[in-house]
């Protein structure tokens, strides 16, 4: 079975390298979206090389994670020191293999990581500090709570942020101790190796391995004997990836999939909402995690909302040197996104605004509006991952709730209404690991938030407390506050211990003070 990653991770079939004493190098190519040219020949790296790379990962590990959290905030802050000296070349890089707007990669990829590295380094010592815990019914008894690394953690990262995406995980997993082997998609590989070179040092080069490749790589990573491995993709690939891990119960964190649910109440600051909601549709040309890809507004609001996205949608410049978005990043993405909109329409949906692709070289897709959508179209159930908005009208809130919650996905979600208590208890019933009110897609902004979602849209959590621990294994320990010769209830077993036990229970556990006092006294 090869870990063949899907839209979002995206990676054909690959042979991985014949090994041998001089084994033939297998190349793939990558190449810019916006102009279809070729970037460069990159090495397909085969499951020698990965299990090679495992291995310097692993001889540093215990060093590593011997490291103080100060010692280890102090070489990630140097990391991030290196990334802002390069953020120029690192852009550039970034752009070539996605195609997005240069602002947009510094806002979501550049800052993004330094934020994260920064809310580590002065948080993140206070989250994996051993934890005092009650001892309870044992209150001669000391107990507590520790935070160990876990080895070395294998990273595959996907293509429409693959500096964010893959950083965040390698961060993480390196302030919690471990060494990583990042995948990077063979999609956007120059990105990934100029992660690596971020990490070069005279003394700890060896803590970050990149290995290059598509599925037979990907594959290969997993069933190397790493300690956890952390997938971001599509849900098709993460269940392989779960899969593959499975035969040697290696630990599997998973960010899958998404089609996210907008809830536009009749009470909602249409001007904000349909800005946002354009935004939260088109921005880096809807190729996101957490882009909005269903709408559902109140059927009373309904015409006035969609002329205002009509009006916004208008303005979006869409170009290759600043404009607001740039090209889509994968030639079988957009496929995906025609196929949705031809659906769509085939069974009665209008299309108001774009539908389809730029006539120039490159992989460009209008901003497109439709209307007149419905659960039948793949395009209100199937993850599109393109800049499209499908706008349903709803009776009312409640049947944009029944309808937002009506999915196998549970990423992220929005809810927009003046009223702060209605929308909050829409987001308190929104299917959803994380949801924003009068705003969107967003939330990953937020170090201190864990990220990650429900149902078929992921297994555990990045950022926050959730996400530094899922990078740890956490030991109880327990010791004796006094020593004496023996427990009460080792053997042999007194005859008093029935009544003192239920004594014992009554004292402690009874309703009121009144009953635990009276069914104390009764028993003795």
């Amino acid at each position: 079975m090869s870990i063949t990653a899907e839209p979002r991770n995206p990676a054909a079939d690959s042979t991985a390298t014949t090994i041998g004493t001089h084994p033939p190098v297998n190349k793939f190519e990558t190449f810019d979206p916006r102009t279809n040219t070729l970037i460069a020949e990159i090495e397909e790296m085969g499951s020698a090389q990965v299990e090679q790379a495992v291995d310097r990962a692993r001889y540093l590990a215990g060093a590593w994670s011997a490291l103080t959290y100060k010692e280890r905030s102090r070489h990630l802050l140097h990391v991030r020191d290196r990334l802002l000296d390069s953020a120029e070349e690192l852009v550039d890089t970034i752009c070539a293999e996605t195609g997005k707007q240069r602002a947009e990669a510094v806002t979501t990829e550049l800052m993004a990581v330094c934020e994260t590295i920064g809310w580590y380094a002065k948080n993140g010592g206070q989250v994996l500090m051993p934890q005092s815990v009650s001892p309870g019914l044992m209150a001669h008894k000391k107990a507590w709570k520790r935070y160990e690394s876990l080895g070395v953690i294998g990273v595959i990262s996907p293509w429409n942020y693959p500096f964010t995406l893959s950083m965040t995980p390698v961060i993480t997993a390196l302030f919690a101790g471990n060494t990583v082997v990042l995948k990077p998609s063979e999609v956007t590989p120059t990105v990934g190796l100029a992660i690596g070179k971020l990490f070069e040092d005279e003394n700890w080069g060896d803590i970050v391995q990149v290995v290059t490749g598509g599925g037979a790589t990907g594959e290969a990573l997993v069933r190397s004997g790493v300690d956890k491995v952390c997938f971001t993709g599509s849900v098709r690939t993460g269940k392989r990836v779960m899969a593959a891990a499975a035969d040697s119960l290696t630990p599997v964190l998973l960010e899958l999939g998404g089609k996210d649910p907008m809830i536009v109440c009749a009470d909602a600051d249409l001007a904000r909402a349909s800005k946002g909601a354009v935004w939260g549709a088109f921005q880096n040309s809807g190729q996101t995690c957490m882009s909005v890809e269903r709408f559902y507004v109140e059927e009373t609001v309904f015409e006035d909302f969609v002329e205002r996205v009509l009006v916004e949608t208008a303005q979006i410049r869409q170009n290759a040197s600043g404009g607001d978005i740039g090209s889509m990043t994968f030639a079988p993405q957009l496929a995906i996104v025609e196929d949705h909109i031809a659906d769509a329409v085939s069974k009665g949906a209008r299309i108001l605004a774009g539908g389809k692709r730029l006539d120039q070289p490159g992989l460009w897709f209008e901003p497109t509006v439709l209307v007149d959508v419905d659960h039948t179209m793949s395009i209100m159930v199937e993850e599109t991952f393109g800049p499209v908005m499908p706008i349903m009208s709803v009776k009312d809130s409640e049947e944009g709730l029944r309808l937002a919650n009506d999915s196998i996905y549970g990423l992220n979600s929005s809810v927009w209404t003046s009223d702060q208590q209605l929308g909050i208890s829409i987001a308190n019933r929104l299917e959803a690991g994380n949801v924003c009110i009068n705003d969107c897609i967003v939330s990953y902004a937020i170090p201190g938030l864990p990220f990650g979602g429900v149902k078929q849209s992921g297994i555990g959590r990045v950022h926050g407390p959730e996400g530094l621990r899922e990078f740890s294994s956490v030991k109880s320990v327990m010791s004796s506050r006094v020593t004496t010769p023996r427990e009460m209830w080792w053997f042999p077993v007194p005859k008093v211990l029935e009544a003192l036990g239920i004594a014992s229970a009554r004292a402690r556990f009874g309703t009121t003070l009144a009953t635990r006092i009276k069914r104390f006294k009764r028993t003795t």
